[in-house]
């Protein structure tokens, strides 16, 4: 992995998977820890060398967070060298774009205006933008409280049917048994009772109905993308989920992804980004859809993902693009990089065991291929690190698979698409 010799600091907000693998990117460009600031301490960057976590009790919402970053701006703003905030989930991203122009006394924040942020991270603004842009999504219908509370709910989609709350923000702090971050429905009866529960327990904003995309996990893509502050984009890394996480709290979280390289999509998103404007980061869900042979957009994070580790373990540090970009300032004069045109470069990304990832996953050709890179050694997780490593985190990571192997028991139901 590429070395980077100018100084700088950066600092990440959150304490989840996503946090331990930018800490980590960036431990390979520099070898020093790095600072973060969270609400509440998560088990990825529990007894860890590479991160050290402040918890700051209700941090991830204002007034707590802004608070905090005015102290955080006396520490920095007299700083030697470039200070590099980084959120780490949708809500800090949000926070930090909604307060950017502030903190930009002190800090380096890779992130569009607040308005462009609202108008993308709402799936319903999201999709009228795909509309503009002639990007695919799955038919969508919006299904506001108004509508609920009336009794003028209709489904015109046939079962089953996917349904996903369009503000994500908001949908952090919902919570009721059954809870998931999207929701597939086999029936009316249930449909009606999901829709139901989810407004008798607090949440506010419209949800999306969507015609559900046939095909199992092995259908789905997600691509990183970094755009500079020039807005043109500079890294693309596509990846092709495996397998997910089957926990109802956890549905949509990759577990094991390989490489792919496609022409199409980073043309399509590389021309989408540039001619919204965009800053930083990107994170894209989407779906093969065999009915029409298009790829299908389900969401753009305004982040890297959960998973995004999978571009560093392919020879694409994701924090040195920030660093030439704000940094060193090499950035503008680089080709955009296409991730994963060269194969022999290629590793497998795990989020559990390599037991788990062979009992779970179906079998195909693409199975088989990353059973081959399992073969050669060529796979990793983003919370298992050499360089990391001690008892108590040895004895953490042991839990956290074993825990995955009792979800994927209890949950786990092949889908034959």
């Amino acid at each position: 992995m590429p070395t980077i010799q100018s100084k700088f600091t950066p600092i990440l907000l959150g304490s989840d998977f996503n946090v331990y693998g930018m800490a980590r990117s960036f431990y390979e460009l520099t070898g020093k820890p790095v600072q973060a600031y969270a609400g509440a301490e998560l088990a990825p960057t529990r007894y860890t060398k590479i991160v050290d976590v402040e918890i700051v009790p209700g941090f991830s919402e204002d007034p707590v967070f802004i608070e905090k970053m005015r102290e955080l701006i006396l520490t920095y703003q007299k700083h030697d060298e470039p200070v590099i905030l980084i959120g780490c989930g949708d809500g800090y991203a949000e926070l930090i774009a909604k307060h950017k122009v502030e903190l930009q006394a002190a800090f380096v924040c890779p992130y569009i205006d607040y308005d462009l942020l609202k108008q993308l991270n709402n799936k319903e603004n999201f999709y009228q933008v795909c509309e503009e842009y002639d990007l695919p999504y799955p038919k969508t219908k919006t299904i506001t409280h108004e509508m609920v509370t009336a009794g003028q709910v209709t489904q015109p989609f046939g079962y089953p049917v996917a349904l996903k709350p369009a503000n994500s923000v908001e949908w952090l702090d919902v919570h009721f048994e059954g809870r998931k971050k999207a929701f597939r429905i086999q029936s009316q009866v249930e449909f009606d009772a999901i829709i139901q529960k989810i407004y008798a327990s607090g949440y506010t904003s419209d949800l999306i109905l969507q015609d559900f995309i046939p095909g199992d996990d092995s259908r789905m893509r997600v691509l990183n993308a970094y755009v500079d502050q020039n807005h043109q984009v500079k890294m693309m890394c596509l990846g092709h989920p495996l397998l997910e996480d089957p926990a109802p709290a956890a549905i949509g979280n990759y577990v094991a992804i390989i490489p792919e390289y496609n022409e199409t999509i980073y043309h399509q998103i590389q021309t989408f980004l540039e001619a919204i404007g965009f800053t930083g980061y990107a994170n894209f869900d989407m779906k093969f859809d065999e009915r029409d042979q298009t790829f299908k957009l389900f969401e753009i994070n305004l982040r890297q993902g959960r998973s995004s580790f999978f571009v560093t373990l392919n020879g694409y540090n994701l924090a040195q693009w920030v660093v030439q970009d704000y940094v060193t300032g090499e950035l503008k004069d680089q080709p955009t990089v296409y991730g994963n045109q060269d194969d022999s470069q290629a590793a497998l990304w795990l989020g559990v065991s390599v037991d788990v990832f062979k009992k779970y996953t179906r079998n195909n050709a693409d199975k088989d291929r990353a059973l081959a890179l399992i073969k050669q050694g060529r796979y990793g997780t983003t919370f298992q690190y050499a360089k990391d490593n001690n008892v108590k985190r040895w004895l953490l990571t042991k839990w956290m698979l074993h825990n995955y192997r009792k979800n994927f028991a209890r949950y786990f139901k092949e889908n034959k698409g």
